[in-house]
């Protein structure tokens, strides 16, 4: 063989091995269902292939702005088509998407801006005052149009999408990554202790963990994907991704409404959506859902906080198939899932709700998980042992942008370290019992405040709650609740602290208890570092004025 004839062979692709990107999944789609219904939105219809030149128009139109390989395209915007299409187009200009939490202030969005240094920044009128004056002298800023809103004209610098886009070469969608460790996005996280941190995905993990979801959820062609999720949350927990993958169809919604959700539902025969347990109590406790009862089952994903078994009941009663995950911004959302298995099928409603509210087993793309002690050993699978979740996996970010030292501390010991607190079941199903700062140690005695809150629900006048520590002069600390009462119904503090008395060790029970709405995430996630920080901001002034 020649020398010229080895080097043609090296630079041909591999036969046995092509990089792994979510552009494939698309690209499969777009050839095999073309004409199957892909995206709705309001009035607004477009087929697979009509949206394949829609994702083709946005990549023409950044690349004609300059974007190109490793640069950042940040939006901020509700859950709209573009946003969608942004998950495609920015990946095939082999650059990172940066989709920013839409309920930040003009502060916090600024210093992502900064910190990603988003070359062009696509935003949706409605969240113009999030957008820093100084803006304008940065990157390209584009005026997301958005008829459906009816928000036109709002006042922000910058093109709209239209004219960015008008006239821009439609790009091809094929899969010619060079490198499928490249960057997909950035996603920050909340930053409830600091400055928030960006999470780093690639092309490899977002392409297994779409797989997972496919897996895990039973995605297919006759998928019908209610957008009540933020896109902006872990890019959709992967799902644009999984349900592009299967040729299944996109329903977007802007915001949670549940009258809306529960029309959307029966219009647009939904089969499954995913959401806080926040979303799902909101769901539930509508008086629209009186009385519903889906058929067949809408299939429901929850994470980002233990659902109560309470809740659950409910939601099998609303006809809703709750599949309970466990995961964080760092692990691309969901790592872990709590599988059915075959003998929970004939439990009754109360009791599979027990089994179920576990967060369970690792995804089929992540398969490592333990629970370990301080000196990464792992606790025992008795379902009391306390100790901490650590994962590794295809499905684990690949660090902190621009922060290695953040990076090297959450890989310590070569797993990402959680900094949540669960035990081991021994049939090897973990189940969460607290995030390190929210367990309460008191005068020694460690209380999962999820254990606290889970009781308090099932009272019937609490529609939901949020237990943290308060300083105590005798204990160090003791729980306190935050409780939200459902409309129209009363209870004393005294008779839910009896409560809870009637069910958990005392030492376990409230001390005290507040009624209040409760400070919550664009998610749904209910800030319960909020309510701490208030207990212990006058520290001194309630340990002098405490109890026994």
């Amino acid at each position: 063989m020649s020398a010229s004839d080895r080097s043609d062979r090296s630079d041909r692709p591999a036969p046995n091995r092509d990089p792994l990107t979510p552009l494939t999944l698309l690209e499969r789609t777009l050839r095999v269902f073309p004409d199957q219904h892909a995206v709705a939105y309001g009035d607004r219809r477009w087929t697979w292939s009509e949206f394949g030149i829609e994702i083709g128009r946005m990549a023409g139109a950044l690349r004609r702005a300059g974007v190109g390989p490793g640069d950042r395209v940040a939006f901020l915007a509700p859950n709209v088509p573009e946003l969608l299409a942004a998950h495609f187009a920015v990946l095939q200009l082999r650059a990172a998407l940066v989709a920013i939490n839409t309920r930040l202030q003009a502060e916090e969005v600024g210093y992502i801006l900064d910190h990603s240094g988003a070359k062009v920044v696509v935003v949706d009128p409605e969240l113009a005052p999030a957008i820093p004056a100084s803006l304008k002298e940065r990157p390209t800023l584009v005026n997301l149009e958005d008829p459906v809103a009816g928000v036109l004209g709002a006042p922000l610098d910058g093109p709209t999408w239209a004219e960015f886009s008008d006239g821009a070469e439609v790009l091809p969608i094929r899969n010619d990554l060079d490198d499928e460790d490249r960057i997909t996005s950035i996603n920050y996280t909340s930053g409830t202790t600091g400055r928030s941190k960006g999470v780093l995905y690639t092309h490899r993990g977002a392409y297994l963990n779409a797989l997972g979801e496919i897996i895990v959820h039973g995605l297919s062609r006759d998928s019908v994907y209610l957008w009540t999720l933020p896109l902006f949350h872990c890019n959709g927990w992967c799902f644009p991704w999984a349900v592009t993958a299967t040729g299944g169809s996109h329903v977007m919604l802007r915001k949670v409404d549940p009258p809306e959700i529960l029309r959307l539902i029966r219009e647009h025969g939904v089969t499954h959506f995913n959401g806080a347990p926040t979303v799902l109590l909101l769901l539930a406790e509508h008086p629209d859902a009186q009385g519903v009862r889906f058929d067949p089952p809408v299939r429901v994903a929850t994470g980002g906080a233990p659902p109560s078994p309470t809740l659950l009941a409910r939601m099998e009663q609303l006809g809703v198939r709750v599949i309970h995950l466990y995961g964080l911004t760092e692990t691309y959302g969901p790592h872990v899932y709590c599988q059915l298995q075959p003998e929970w099928e004939t439990l009754d409603v109360e009791a599979k709700a027990r089994v179920l509210s576990r967060q369970g087993v690792p995804y089929h793309v992540a398969t490592h998980l333990r629970v370990v002690d301080d000196q990464m050993r792992d606790v025992p699978a008795d379902a009391s042992t306390l100790g901490e979740v650590v994962m590794r996996g295809n499905n684990v970010m690949q660090g902190y942008y621009r922060d290695p030292e953040a990076t090297e501390q959450a890989f310590a010991g070569g797993w990402f370290h959680s900094g949540d607190i669960g035990v081991v079941h021994p049939d090897g199903y973990i189940e969460l019992r607290d995030r390190k700062k929210d367990i309460i140690i008191s005068g020694g005695e460690n209380i999962s405040t999820i254990e606290v809150e889970h009781t308090l629900v099932k009272h019937p006048a609490v529609l939901e709650c949020a237990v943290v520590s308060m300083p105590h002069e005798k204990w160090g600390e003791v729980p306190k609740a935050f409780v939200s009462l459902r409309p129209g119904e009363t209870v004393t503090e005294a008779d839910l602290i009896a409560f809870t008395r009637a069910h958990l060790a005392h030492f376990k029970c409230p001390k005290a208890i507040e009624f209040t709405e409760l400070p919550k995430t664009s998610t749904g996630k209910i800030q319960k570092f909020k309510l701490r920080e208030q207990e212990w901001a006058g520290r001194a002034e309630r340990i002098s004025g405490g109890t026994g």
